[in-house]
């Protein structure tokens, strides 16, 4: 078995995630049979089990306060629009969790430790709605701050009435909820803008207690974001991200007093927060060109001591009750694993092990926006090498010096892998993120253009053998790329791409209607030329470069429809192609399909390469 193919196959698990009253049972995703699905994980006995088992994968998953259950979300072959099911931690029967409540598309979900739920949903003929699904007759709150003895369900599941208590037509979901299950928060973008969101506290039933709506010039431009509730009855303070600062950065706000605390966290870039479960302190997580680190910040004394990680990422961490903080960690040169501060193995798969890469060296390039950070790796060997511009989604996300096994894949084939956070992209400040409107993918190829320019001019990459790829919203500008630029590109590969940005629009789920809006600056019916001018159907008859396209039969993200279209016309002008259809959504959960996905792309590049000067 090649190492590219064994970086699939080998066991992976996912940070845990635990109980809040029973620590000691855990929630996790894994590979391990081959799908990713969820895995419970008793600590205290070393028992795992396998909770799900599903044809196309599961890993939406919550554990409820106590221990007792595992709810997790169920849609159909990928589509992202269900309900959520639940089931006895040790095992048992599958049950719907929320009954009364419609299929719909997820917008975040709360579980009280009184038995309080509440549930986002949108659809499209709703919008968004949030619900909450208390026992008949239920009314008192659970006073119990300490863990307990986890409970065991008995009997079938008490009568759930849910109550309507928030509708909009634009996007909104549930924050959290609080520790005594007596406020809400629901993040929203009822002003228009899906970039950036406003908060609102209500109580259960749905009557306002505050609002938080950061704004600036009379239009909305900065964003916030719910970190949650403490771990405290009685307490409503809130930790909240915001913007103010040009960049990601917490803040603590009390709803019941407007009461706002800034915190002295003096680090450049982005920086994330959560409550340690005392509620004394906050783990911060602080994201950095590309790579991150982890600091503990003591509310009484404001010291910032840094928890000692890895050069690398961490994509994930928790605090756990003994005040240990359990993280998920990669770089692009070591496999992902789970680790803890204390030095204790966490989470060790059995099985086959994972391969390492090479490391990622970073790039700044002088771009029409300011300067571009570009991640390059490269094979042994003097280049030019054949190049893969491997173009993130989102587009809100960012690459960072993490491990993927695609680009692995592609060194080892002898290629050189360039991923280019563009304008539009996180991690660099609001204004480097906020910078993607009206001009959308035109403004971030001109950014991968001046990556490529570079990458040329220093000797890296063959000119003459450069390949697009990415997927979603890098398979989009993939696309974009190949009909605006068609004499710099030798192959296009785009996985779930949006390929006709008019009948996408139409097709796809209400949330990303609402962020097309936003990014566009109106409805389709407003400003028609903006969609024509993002649209890879306006430029596909300039398309010279051979294509690839993979796309979901249930994809609710990038809708097959318009692939179709585009493939169409393709078809009609006899341009060189090629189409794979698979059932699932957007993207697979299954290890031997996205093997096979990335087989045929790397196929497809070396059939359609010219060869070597």
């Amino acid at each position: 078995m090649p190492d590219w193919e064994k970086r699939f196959r080998a066991p992976r698990v996912g940070l845990p995630d635990w109980a809040e009253d029973a620590p000691d049972r855990s929630l996790f995703v894994s590979n391990a049979t081959g799908t990713y699905e969820l895995y419970t994980w008793d600590r205290a006995t070393g028992e795992q089990r396998q909770a799900t088992d599903r044809p196309n994968g599961t890993t939406d998953g919550t554990l409820s306060p106590d221990g007792a259950w595992l709810w997790w979300f169920s849609d159909t072959d990928g589509d992202e629009f269900g309900v959520w099911m639940r089931q006895p931690f040790g095992g048992g029967e599958d049950e719907p969790a929320t009954p009364g409540l419609e299929p719909s598309y997820p917008a975040g979900l709360a579980l009280g430790r009184d038995g309080t739920v509440v549930v986002g949903r949108s659809t499209d003929e709703d919008g968004s709605t949030i619900h909450v699904l208390r026992a008949e007759g239920h009314g008192e709150t659970a006073e119990r701050t300490q863990p307990v003895e986890p409970a065991e369900p008995v009997g079938a599941m008490e009568p759930m009435k849910p109550v309507e208590i928030y509708r909009h037509r634009e996007s909104a979901g549930v924050g959290d909820l609080s520790h005594d299950s007596t406020l809400i928060a629901i993040e929203h973008t009822e002003h228009g803008d899906a970039m950036h969101s406003a908060l609102r506290v209500v109580r259960l039933d749905g009557s306002v207690l505050a609002e938080l709506d950061d704004t600036r010039g009379g239009t909305r431009e900065l964003g916030l974001a719910c970190l949650g509730f403490p771990p405290v009855d009685g307490d409503s303070r809130m930790l909240v991200g915001h913007q103010r600062g040009g960049r990601w950065e917490p803040m603590i706000w009390d709803p019941a007093t407007g009461g706002e605390t800034a915190l002295a966290i003096d680090l450049p870039g982005d920086i994330g927060a959560e409550w340690y479960p005392d509620g004394s302190a906050l783990l911060i997580e602080h994201s950095h060109q590309a790579r991150s680190e982890l600091f503990r910040y003591d509310l009484a004394t404001s010291a910032l001591i840094r928890l000692e990680t890895p050069p690398g990422t961490v994509s994930e961490a928790t605090a756990r009750p003994d005040g240990s903080v359990e993280y998920l960690w990669s770089s692009a040169e070591r496999p992902p694993g789970v680790r803890s501060t204390t030095g204790r193995a966490v989470l060790d798969p059995p099985g086959m092990k994972a391969p390492g890469s090479v490391p990622v060296t970073d790039a700044w390039v002088d771009g029409p926006g300011g300067t571009v950070h570009a991640l390059v790796q490269k094979p042994e060997g003097e280049g030019p090498f054949p190049t893969v511009f491997d173009i993130h989604g989102g587009p809100t996300w960012h690459d960072s010096d993490a491990f993927a096994a695609g680009p692995a894949a592609w060194v080892d084939h002898g290629f050189a892998v360039v991923r280019v956070n563009y304008r539009g992209s996180t991690g660099y400040g609001r204004e480097w993120t906020d910078a993607l409107k009206h001009r959308v993918g035109l403004i971030e190829l001109e950014d991968i253009d001046a990556v490529r320019v570079w990458a040329v001019e220093s000797g890296l990459a063959d000119p003459s053998r450069l390949v697009l790829a990415g997927g979603s919203w890098g398979g989009y500008l993939t696309l974009l790329g190949l009909g605006t630029q068609p004499d710099v590109w030798a192959v296009g590969l785009a996985a779930v791409p949006v390929a006709d940005y008019v009948t996408a629009y139409h097709d796809e789920m209400e949330a990303l209607k609402a962020m097309d809006r936003t990014l566009l600056g109106g409805t389709l019916e407003e400003v028609p030329e903006r969609f024509t001018a993002s649209s890879p159907l306006t430029y596909v008859d300039q398309v010279r470069a051979p294509v690839y396209i993979s796309a979901g039969m249930n994809d609710p993200r990038c809708p097959i429809r318009q692939v179709e279209n585009y493939v169409r016309r393709l078809e009609e002008r006899d341009a060189p192609h090629e189409v794979y259809r698979y059932d699932a959504g957007h993207g697979s959960l299954v290890v031997e399909e996205r093997i096979k996905q990335l087989r045929m792309e790397i196929d497809f590049a070396e059939r359609h390469l010219p060869a070597a000067n």
